[in-house]
């Protein structure tokens, strides 16, 4: 069962063998104990749920206390729709040992939010032009809509707000894999600023 949960640290760059330069997102991931396994019995569908990061006793509600039982009290909760099998158990622990190095997996996690942006930005909006009678609408998204109708169709590309989105990439090669620091490796850039939850899915 190769799935995980971490936190996005920081960029750098690894070096290989033959000196071929990688760049690389370091994440710091699990361990993650399985908390929960739904079966399509009793559920309707199939699935696991872990649990990653502390959180203090008094900030869990009482029905997740006595989930967590001795299993500790986690931050995070995720369900990942996997196959259950026999050797799936509710207090299992996985780390970054279930992984190797050149692994592709599936990163899913949520992009940095940048805020009410307008149309240049958030569309890529080409704007007025800088002359011909323009003074501050160089910017400006222009025309909304038909004269016909009268209305703004819905799904009119706009000005708001930008960026938090769940964004999900997809054979993303591990470089390297740190067990002593439970620390993970892959290749390129991962959605979000440092301290985004990440999901590692093999």
């Amino acid at each position: 069962m190769k799935v995980l949960l971490g936190t996005k640290e920081q960029m750098t760059q690894i070096f290989s063998e033959e000196g071929k330069v990688f760049p690389v997102t370091e994440i710091k991931a699990g361990p993650v104990v399985v908390t929960q396994v739904k079966t399509t019995d009793k559920d309707g569908y199939e699935a696991v749920q872990v649990g990653y990061g502390t959180k203090a006793a008094k900030n869990i509600n009482k029905p997740q206390l006595a989930q967590f039982k001795d299993m500790g009290n986690f931050r995070y909760l995720k369900e990942f729709h996997l196959p259950i099998t026999e050797e799936t158990k509710v207090g299992e622990s996985i780390d970054v040992n279930t992984f190797e190095v050149g692994d592709k997996v599936r990163i899913a996690s949520f992009s940095k939010g940048k805020g009410f942006q307008g149309v240049v930005k958030r569309h890529g909006f080409k704007g007025g032009p800088r002359t011909h009678g323009q003074k501050h609408s160089e910017r400006e998204p222009g025309s909304i809509g038909a004269t016909g109708p009268q209305r703004v169709f819905k799904g009119t590309r706009m000005g708001g707000r930008m960026g938090n989105d769940r964004v999900t990439i997809k054979d993303v090669e591990i470089i390297k894999i740190d067990t002593e620091n439970n620390r993970i490796y892959v290749k390129g850039g991962v959605p979000g600023r440092r301290g985004t939850l990440i999901e590692i899915q093999g």
